[in-house]
């Protein structure tokens, strides 16, 4: 892989996400498609919701092309398979149903009806073609293909939920994909992983541009769940090659502030399925803290993530993976706390 195909790459995807999210700006706004305030906002004044449709479009356009040109830039086991196409077909079909749902809503079950769909079709596109053993043969292989598929499916579904404020979804999928390429750079993934994850990052940083403080557009369900699909795949092929630290590492901010806040509110006995404003971005506005603060706060945490991710994958270091891991929780907690007021 030559960096003048990474450079090229990482532009087209970067001017692209850029100039669709800019357009949608307009487009949207003249179309009035357009995120309202309510109590549980974080915003206040309606601004257009859809950013996605560019996002997801430019990246599903580019795996589709490495996949005919430069099958030699897939992650391995999918070369000749055409599980490429078909992958990008269930995140166009997620990404149709989440456009409606962003214009008129669909139903939750029929929503995870889809979600699961995809996702036990997007598993057998898996590095691997699904055969490999996602928790290291800790589990039964039936029960890890099952468990793994639960995973993935609330994954996207988290990265749905933590789309609340200006920033941090570009952010968070800008850092996610970057980690991925510089693990693939150090030898500890599949350099295809690598590849696609540089994409990601390219777009989410092109849209980044329109969405941070004060945003001038949002991504959307179209946008967020697609994204949690796309990056879910790619955490799962990392930890299905035996990276599971790092593929547990670099989404752990939202991974953590997500699955923490389901469980505080099933403790509680509350209705998890009810919109809420518990997450930590959430209280920590709530606090007097602002988008930008918030968002910068998980920039420099996910920094300090990408670079433990590269920490767990050292060779010849006992327990590198396991201290890597207690580290990046470390890290997070002390996110929370900042954002909190030293109150979990």
């Amino acid at each position: 892989m030559s960096w003048l195909f990474v450079l090229t790459l990482f532009l087209a995807v970067l001017a692209a996400a850029f100039l669709g999210s800019g357009y949608l700006v307009q487009f949207l706004r003249r179309r009035a498609v357009l995120d309202r305030p309510n109590a549980r906002s974080s915003h206040k004044i309606p601004t257009p919701r859809g950013a996605g449709i560019a996002v997801i479009g430019v990246i599903l356009i580019a795996w589709l092309i490495l996949a005919w040109a430069f099958p030699s830039h897939i992650p391995e086991g999918l070369n000749g398979a055409g599980a490429v196409p078909l992958f990008c077909l269930c995140a166009l079909v997620l990404a149709l149903v989440s456009l409606i749902d962003d214009l008129r809503e669909v139903p939750p079950l029929a929503r995870l009806v889809v979600q699961f769909a995809v996702v036990l079709i997007g598993f057998s596109t898996l590095p691997g073609g699904g055969e490999g053993l996602v928790f290291q043969g800790l589990l039964p292989p039936l029960m890890d293909k099952a468990l793994s598929v639960i995973a993935w499916v609330w994954f996207l579904n988290l990265f749905n939920f933590m789309d609340g404020i200006d920033g941090i979804t570009g952010i968070e999928a800008g850092a996610i994909g970057a980690g991925l390429f510089l693990l693939a750079l150090i030898g500890g993934t599949d350099p295809g992983i690598g590849v696609f994850g540089l994409t990601i990052s390219a777009a989410a940083l092109g849209f980044l541009w329109w969405n941070w403080p004060p945003a001038r557009i949002f991504i959307g369900d179209v946008g967020s769940a697609p994204l949690g699909f796309l990056l879910g795949w790619l955490l799962l092929g990392l930890a299905v090659s035996g990276a599971w630290a790092a593929a547990l590492i670099l989404p752990l901010a939202y991974l953590g502030d997500a699955t923490w806040t389901l469980l505080r509110r099933l403790i509680r006995g509350e209705k998890i399925w009810q919109a809420h404003a518990q997450h930590f971005y959430q209280r920590a506005l709530a606090r007097g803290m602002s988008h930008g603060d918030v968002s910068r706060l998980f920039l420099i945490a996910n920094l300090g993530l990408v670079a433990l991710a590269l920490a767990s994958t050292a060779q010849g270091f006992p327990g590198a993976q396991w201290l890597a891991l207690i580290a990046a929780c470390a890290l997070v907690f002390g996110l929370f706390r900042r954002l909190t007021g030293a109150t979990l």
